[in-house]
């Protein structure tokens, strides 16, 4: 089925670490001497202590609520929301809202994916510990608030495949119990925990399909070539439907089957340059494209919960585009547009698909949800997620294609500070200092909307621009394949080649220039630092790889699937012309050139990008007397999810690009509390960290 359960193991899986034809930069010459502080000694004299800035707390602090659910019967609602701080599970009645209480008590990490069982009985939900990512299940009575662990294993990963409504005390569920590498596939009863085995994975199967029967139908395997061959159960045996190469094997994979069992429906880009959404008949293996779009890949869909057809597919280039493949639902589509502005996402259905819970996006304040009921085709407001920040003046996204210097189209976003721009026309009154704000992934791309970080930052003085550079995800496949080996040049390029356009129409004032990012956006940042020492006044990376070798020796086990993509696509440390590739594109054999300042974060359990990455880079910037600084958390993983953590990280980031770039500040104050946060080195660059953490009693 399409329904949001599928999707919950391919989203787990992920791997986030989330330009004429180019000549190959120098290598930069060596600069060990460098004084990171005095190349923008100017910015540092404007770095101002202002107290009327929307504090953090607000802005990046837990929602009020979020990611609501409809019970399959429609007269109920769950969403996260905080107890005492910490994000927990809440249910009520659908329109009384304000009898919502809270059936879990999650005292530490919070709560952030949760959804109904297929009856109304039980809600699951899923937790890891400090950020592992071995996560386990939990079904939790909502009437009695009772709990059970369903996965009661350690050092296991647990991911929910599917839910059946023909089936609704059960579950499927992924797990790595038997091979750390490989997931079996249980049946699950989420009454009593019982397990019963229904695939063992002796064959390196990768993502699983299963019908609503409970049965598993399909599976696919990576190849040694970087592509996958999608299989059929017949019998007991996995039977080869088609292969895939590696050009399509992002964008090409079985979503779901009819209730009848007769249609596979798939994202398939073969023989096209989109992701269009396909209909496979598995009597004849005649295939049918439902809906496709020239320049984007599918996105989303609403579905008929009752037979599982798609109703309506969303694409999105620059915006949000949906299209109606069943005249019936363009009624319901015009009541949506027309409801609340934004873009809007069909989130959750009753059984019946009558009533539906929708997410309105703006680029200017948090989501909006709506229960929309096709009866009569009205939406009434359920709640903002965050109605406190919702008050607050925020700043509007634009859109944006940038053209790449071997002309690859870049879809890009950036965000001005409010009042920066007094015609309204796009273009700030004055250049302003900028943070180049990089996706991970690289899989993976930027949208429009809301975005916590653009509003940060924008409401400290900064324009933000992100962009899609070539290898990110939703576009053309020859943009993704574009970034294959391209890591640290060519997709470096793109950034450098966006920054220069914001140069160009006076956005940016190339003097102060930030680049910070997350996972492969870390690493951009590193790149930025080491391969062009002299574009960026500092940067900042979060969780990023800092040597691909040590990078890819280093993955779990369970991401057989996901090390061969790397392999492929980015170089295969087995091979002596990999070895050379992944050297040269690793920012730890470049240190010597750094010279403007630099801030790592780190999580300790991190199993994507582990904490060497950032040790060994410091350790080599130390031992060249270069000045880093280094934060530390021993309690979060490939990211901050700790409210407490994020908000620590950020109050250092926001004084740090204070110091590098000029403008005001939050003052950290008593943002450390409740923080695991460790400075290994470096406070005495930040303006005011020493003393908080004095204060905080941190070491």
């Amino acid at each position: 089925m399409l329904r949001d359960t599928h999707f919950i193991v391919a989203a787990t899986l992920v791997f986030a670490l989330g330009c004429t034809p180019s000549a190959r930069p120098a290598a930069p010459e060596p600069a060990a001497t460098a004084d990171p502080a005095s190349a923008s000694a100017a910015a540092q004299l404007q770095a101002r202590p202002d107290t009327t800035l929307i504090p953090r707390s607000v802005l990046l602090g837990n929602p009020e609520r979020e990611a609501p659910a409809l019970s399959p019967d429609g007269q109920k609602l769950l969403f996260l929301a905080p107890v005492q701080g910490v994000l927990n599970v809440w249910v009520g009645p659908v329109d009384r809202l304000a009898e919502a209480r809270p059936i879990t008590q999650d005292a530490r990490r919070g709560i952030r994916l949760a959804f109904w069982s297929a009856s109304d009985e039980r809600v699951l939900y899923m937790q890891d510990r400090d950020g592992d990512e071995n996560w386990r299940l939990y079904a939790v009575d909502p009437a009695t608030a009772e709990a059970i662990d369903l996965t009661v294993l350690p050092n296991v990963r647990s991911l929910p495949v599917n839910i059946s409504d023909d089936r609704p005390h059960e579950l499927v569920v992924a797990m790595n119990d038997r091979d750390p590498a490989w997931y079996d596939l249980y049946n699950v009863d989420i009454r009593t925990a019982k397990r019963r085995l229904l695939v063992k994975n002796d064959q390196q199967l990768n993502r699983f399909l299963v019908d609503d029967d409970l049965k598993p139908r399909f599976a696919d395997r990576s190849t040694a070539a970087g592509g996958l061959d999608l299989l059929a159960l017949k019998g007991k045996r996995w039977q080869p439907v088609f292969a895939v190469e590696l050009a399509d094997e992002q964008t090409t994979h079985a979503l779901g089957i009819n209730v009848a069992g007769t249609t596979l429906y798939l994202t398939d880009s073969r023989g096209r340059e989109t992701a269009a959404l396909v209909a496979r008949d598995l009597k004849t293996g005649k295939e049918r494209v439902l809906a496709e779009h020239p320049k984007a890949g599918f996105a989303a869909v609403i579905e008929d919960r009752t037979t599982h057809r798609p109703l309506a597919a969303a694409f999105t280039h620059l915006r949000q585009e949906w299209q109606a493949l069943d005249p019936a639902v363009e009624p319901d589509l015009a009541a949506l547009r027309g409801a609340a502005d934004g873009e809007f996402t069909v989130i959750s259905q009753s059984r019946d698909s009558q009533r539906w819970v929708v997410e309105y996006q703006v680029d200017d304040g948090p989501s909006r949800y709506y229960l929309y009921d096709r009866a009569d085709r009205r939406a009434k407001l359920l709640f903002v997620a965050d109605a406190e920040l919702a008050a607050e003046k925020l700043a509007k996204m634009r859109s944006v294609v940038i053209a790449a210097r071997d002309g690859l189209e870049l879809v890009s976003y950036y965000t001005l500070p409010v009042g920066s721009d007094a015609d309204g026309d796009g273009l700030p009154d004055a250049p302003l200092p900028t943070v180049l704000l990089v996706h991970g992934g690289p899989w993976h791309r930027d949208t429009w909307g809301f975005s916590v970080e653009h509003q940060w930052l924008a409401n400290r003085g900064y324009a933000v621009l992100s962009v899609n550079f070539r290898g990110s995800t939703g576009f053309t496949k020859s943009f993704l394949n574009a970034g294959d080996h391209e890591m640290g040049r060519k997709m470096h390029e793109d950034l450098l080649d966006a920054v220069g356009w914001a140069v160009d129409r006076r956005i940016t004032d190339p003097a102060r220039v930030a680049i910070m990012g997350a996972s492969y956006g870390g690493y951009a940042a590193l790149v930025g630092l080491t391969v062009t020492p002299e574009t960026f006044a500092c940067g900042v990376d979060i969780v990023g790889p800092s040597n691909l070798e040590t990078l890819l020796q280093s993955f779990p086990p369970y991401w057989g699937a996901t090390r061969l993509r790397f392999l492929t696509r980015w170089g295969d440390p087995n091979t002596e012309e990999g070895r050379a590739l992944l050297r040269e594109r690793s920012p730890l054999h470049r240190v010597a050139a750094i010279q403007r300042p630099l801030l790592i974060g780190q999580g300790v359990n991190d199993v994507r990008v582990k904490q060497q990455e950032s040790d060994q880079i410091v350790a080599a910037m130390q031992d060249k007397r270069l000045p880093v600084t280094y934060v530390l958390y021993p309690d979060e993983g490939h990211g901050f999810a700790r409210p407490e953590n994020r908000i620590s990280f950020l109050a250092i980031t926001e004084a740090f690009l204070a110091r590098c770039l000029g403008g005001p500040y939050q003052p950290i104050g008593a943002d450390f509390q409740g923080a695991s946060l460790v400075v290994k080195t470096g406070a005495e660059h930040v303006p005011g960290l020493p003393e908080a953490l004095k204060a905080a009693g941190k070491p």
